[in-house]
């Protein structure tokens, strides 16, 4: 705009020289016709002031906005798989965040033994939207929900303080947030190996919690720890709340642009709540679902048992660029209430351990001051024109889940703890990547059941995923 209102003024500063040139040098005009040309030589020069007037609060303008002062717009934006919208000076913040999953499963469920009918089946795994951002630079907001399986649920839902310390990683968080345990668990369900998250994760309810947790971390280490409450659908249900304490610590001595060693420890507290309407306690139960399977029934299962549970998380994994592993192992205790045997504490455990290579050169992305996993690079990515071919990932997966201790049997109550059953799980993965943001999976797997009513069943599955998140 500014270059077009100095060519204007141009045109009309030689527009007014030529007719002086004319004037001085044509014909002697009549009185009239040179008082005329007075006249309108005037209204041409207020016209050229005039002009010159807002070229000068044009520059004025231009000058505030790029400062960022004035009235002028004070807006970054970042396309992080969706616009990121941002003040110039980082104090607020703001993005919409979401995910699709669309999963089409294939079990077979051994009918014969299980009693339980074969699959086939598309389900809408998860269908998020939500909104994160930061408002006078130290405190964060993130709150998410999931659409899928034709029902409303809130996920992460809370506010946060940070940059209370000097590390890169250093927030106080209210609300509805995970109970800190597992690196499994606290990687993102965008960025995880398989499908599903291992066994025991779902087992011993790894989950999120409504409560308080600070979490600190930089370069090496992490550390989380939090108290808790109900989850969102339990509010309100309890006359004294589900509750839950838990610490994590993580350190990772190498981590750098090829080798990533990770190793940390975790540990959780939970006592079970009163419901309001019974004045009873809800009790714990623990179950996994077959071959790994979301759609999959659970074959091994004990009952609604714990009055509360101690578990306890050992943690482990290695990047050497393209080549990654990464394992687990998990213990729970649980205590029984009286009216189902005393003194009695069933022990259960689970452990997986993994493998998985990109063969086309990309490395799992390490967040050493959360001690997770987060988003993968993708080399080459495939949209229109780039001749891309994007990530391929090959990976396998050997996952244990053990819900009998023959040492417990509760004669008192009926229940028997050694034949709640037993599951081993075979997985093998194909993950291609095709841009940071979108992907497909395919899983195979199968599950072993031992003891309990399902001894000697075999669990078959094909996992299909098309995923985008943003």
């Amino acid at each position: 705009m500014i270059g077009g209102l100095k060519n204007t003024s141009v045109y009309l500063l030689v527009g007014v020289s030529a007719l002086g040139v004319l004037a001085s040098g044509g014909t002697p005009a009549k009185a009239t016709d040179v008082s005329t040309l007075e006249a309108q030589m005037r209204a041409m020069q207020a016209q050229m002031q005039a002009l010159q007037q807002q070229v000068n609060e044009a520059k004025a303008q231009a000058a505030s906005a790029h400062s960022g002062g004035g009235d002028g717009l004070d807006l970054k934006v970042k396309w992080k798989g969706a616009p990121e919208l941002s003040s110039s000076d980082g104090k607020f913040k703001f993005k919409v965040r979401g995910r699709i999953m669309t999963d089409y499963d294939g079990i077979n469920q051994d009918t014969g033994i299980t009693g339980k009918d074969d699959i086939s089946a598309v389900e809408l795994r998860r269908a998020r939207l939500g909104v994160e951002g930061v408002v006078f630079y130290d405190f964060k907001y993130k709150f998410e929900m999931d659409f899928a399986g034709n029902q409303s649920e809130i996920k992460d839902a809370y506010v946060s303080w940070a940059n209370w310390a000097p590390w890169e990683e250093s927030e106080i968080r209210f609300g509805n947030q995970y109970v800190y345990n597992s690196i499994e668990q606290l990687t993102s369900s965008r960025f995880i190996t398989f499908n599903e998250r291992a066994a025991f994760v779902d087992a011993f309810f790894l989950d999120r919690q409504i409560g308080a947790g600070l979490l600190a971390g930089n370069d090496h280490w992490s550390f989380q720890t939090g108290y808790y409450g109900a989850t969102p659908e339990e509010q309100g249900d309890f006359s004294n709340d589900t509750t839950a304490f838990s610490v994590r610590g993580t350190v990772a001595p190498i981590n750098n642009d090829t080798t990533v060693v990770h190793l940390g420890a975790s540990y959780r507290h939970r006592d079970a709540g009163t419901l309001r309407d019974t004045g009873a306690a809800e009790l714990f139960r623990y179950r996994a679902r077959g071959a790994d399977a979301h759609l999959a029934d659970r074959f091994v299962a004990t009952p609604f048992i714990g009055e509360s549970d101690d578990m306890f998380v050992l943690e482990g994994a290695a990047v050497f660029k393209s080549l990654s592993f990464q394992g687990e192992y998990s213990q729970l205790q649980t205590d029984l209430p009286p009216g189902l045997g005393t003194n009695v504490s069933p022990t259960y455990d689970g452990y997986y351990v993994d493998v998985s290579w990109f063969l086309t050169g990309e490395m799992r992305n390490y967040e050493a001051k959360t001690g997770e996993f987060g988003r993968t690079k993708v080399l080459h990515p495939v949209y229109g024109g780039s001749h891309g071919w994007g990530a391929w990932q090959i990976a396998g997966r050997y996952d244990v889940i053990n819900l009998s201790d023959s040492s417990k049997v509760l004669n008192n109550a009926g229940i028997d703890c050694s034949k709640c059953g037993d599951q081993r799980t075979w997985l093998l993965g194909l993950n291609w990547l095709l841009t940071d943001y979108t992907a497909l999976k395919l899983q195979l797997s199968q599950s072993d059941i031992s003891g309990g009513v399902n001894d000697g069943a075999k669990i078959n599955a094909a996992v299909l995923r098309a995923q985008v998140d943003w």
